[in-house]
C-alpha cells in the first residue's frame, strides 16, 4: 500500500508540527478528521480550512463522544511536553491518553502511535546506528524532563492494547524532522537568520537522521500497512546521518549567513539511528538532507536568496 484513497482517518494533536502537513496531504484523497485541545482559534481554522473535520479533544479525559467510531486508520500524533517536571501528568496524557484512544477506536484497520528516538540511552558511540532493539533510557531534553519516561509508557501501552483488542499497530520512533512548517534545523535557521547563536551539545557529537516531511507524509501509508499484532516497532528518520553543527554550517553556507554556536553542557541529545527495518519495510527516502534544508528554507523564508 503506497497510498491512501476513500478512507476515513482520524488523526490527533492535527494542528502539529508534524502532523498538519500529514493531515493537509491525506485530505486531498481521503475523509480526515482532526482533534486537538485547539486552544488556538485561528490553527483550528487553519486546519478546517484544509479541508479537515475538526473536534476539539482533550486526551487525558478521554473525551470522544463528538467523533464517529467508524474510522479505517488512526495517526495517532498528539503529545504532551512541557518544562514542568509533573511526571504524573505526563503519563496521564502521553500514555494512559493512549490506552483511552485505541480502546474506543479499537474498529480501525490499524493505528500509528507516534513515539521518538528520544527513548533511547545514550550510546556510548555517538556516531554508531541505535537499532529498534538497542537499550531504552532516559534522553536530555532540558525542555521536557518528562518527555522521554512518559513515551516509554505510551509505548508499552500501545504494545499491551494492539494485544488485548487485537489492532494492527506501528509505533514509529521519529528522529529529526522538519519541513515549511517547522522542525529543528528550520528553529536552527531562524535563530540563525536573527543573528543569535546557536545553542548546540557542548561534549557530545550531535548526530542524526533529518527527514523531511515530504518523505514523511509519503510514507505513512506505508507504515500503516506494516501494522501488526503483537505491535511493530521501527525508526522513523532521512537515510543520511548528519551532525547538527553540518547542517547549521551548510544553511549558513547556502544563505550567506555567519554560524555562531552556543555550547552547553547536558543540552538537547540527538540519536544516529539505523534504519535498515524501515527501508525494508517502506522503502528509501527520496529528499538528501541538503536538498531537503534547501526546500525548507526557500518555503519558510523566500526572501532569502540563496547560493
Amino acid at each position: 500500500m503506497k497510498t491512501l484513497r476513500n478512507e476515513k482517518i482520524l488523526i490527533t494533536g492535527v494542528s502539529g508540527q508534524i502532523a498538519f502537513p500529514i493531515a493537509e496531504y491525506l485530505a486531498k484523497d481521503n475523509e480526515v478528521w482532526g482533534i486537538a485541545r485547539f486552544r488556538d482559534e485561528a490553527a483550528r481554522r487553519r486546519v478546517e480550512a484544509a479541508g479537515i473535520t475538526t473536534r476539539s479533544v482533550d486526551l487525558a479525559e478521554g473525551g470522544f463522544s463528538g467523533l464517529p467510531d467508524d474510522f479505517t486508520y488512526v495517526l495517532h500524533l498528539a503529545v504532551f511536553q512541557q518544562p514542568k517536571p509533573d511526571f504524573d501528568w505526563a503519563l496521564k496524557v502521553n500514555a494512559e491518553g493512549t490506552g483511552l484512544l485505541m480502546s474506543r477506536f479499537r474498529k480501525a484497520r490499524a493505528f500509528l502511535v507516534m513515539s521518538t528516538c528520544s527513548v533511547y540511552a545514550r550510546p556510548s558511540d555517538p556516531r554508531q546506528p541505535i537499532k529498534e532493539t538497542d537499550p531504552l533510557g532516559i534522553a536530555v531534553t532540558p525542555h521536557a524532563p518528562t518527555y522521554s519516561i512518559s513515551k516509554i509508557a505510551q509505548e508499552a501501552v500501545a504494545r499491551f492494547v494492539a494485544r488485548e483488542w487485537n489492532i494492527p499497530t506501528i509505533i514509529p520512533r521519529m528522529n529529526v524532522s522538519y519541513g515549511p512548517n517547522g522542525g529543528l534545523p528550520a528553529y536552527l535557521f531562524d535563530m540563525m537568520l536573527a543573528g543569535k547563536p546557536v545553542p548546540i551539545e557542548s561534549d557530545y557529537p550531535s548526530v542524526c537522521n533529518p527527514i523531511h516531511q515530504d518523505d514523511i507524509n509519503r510514507q505513512v501509508a506505508g507504515l500503516l500497512a506494516a501494522a501488526s499484532v503483537p505491535a511493530t516497532i521501527v525508526n522513523w528518520g532521512g537515510d543520511e546521518a548528519v551532525d547538527i553543527r553540518d547542517v547549521c554550517l551548510y544553511m549558513g553556507q547556502i544563505a550567506g549567513l555567519e554560524v555562531n554556536f552556543q555550547p552547553i553542557r547536558g543540552f538537547i541529545q540527538h540519536s544516529c539511528i539505523d534504519n535498515t527495518l524501515r527501508r525494508k519495510l517502506i522503502g528509501d527516502c527520496t529528499i538528501g538532507w541538503r536538498e531537503g534544508m534547501r526546500r525548507m528554507i526557500a518555503a519558510r523564508h523566500p526572501e532569502v536568496k540563496l547560493q
